[in-house]
């Protein structure tokens, strides 16, 4: 459960921080879906955050699985530098 927490919490304010960004330059409004149809505001904010986060998650997936070491450190041996 701690390495979940060490995925999505991160991830979480990241895409809390991205979302604020985007929305802020990007009107919800303005945005089509399929070139055609025009989606509900909350709905597009709720789609955007979800992609954001999904997106945090991933690479912070990806940092945990590549940061597995044989040891505690924090970036591995001095001699790898």
């Amino acid at each position: 459960m701690r390495k979940w927490m060490w995925i999505l919490w991160p991830s979480f304010l990241a895409a809390g921080l991205l979302s604020g960004l985007v929305f802020a330059f990007i009107d919800p409004a303005d945005v089509l879906f399929l070139s055609s149809y025009q989606l509900d505001t909350h709905l597009v904010y709720a789609i955007g955050f979800f992609v954001f986060w999904l997106t945090a998650a991933l690479s912070s997936m990806l940092t945990l699985a590549l940061s597995v070491q044989s040891d505690n450190s924090l970036f591995g041996d001095e001699d790898d530098f």
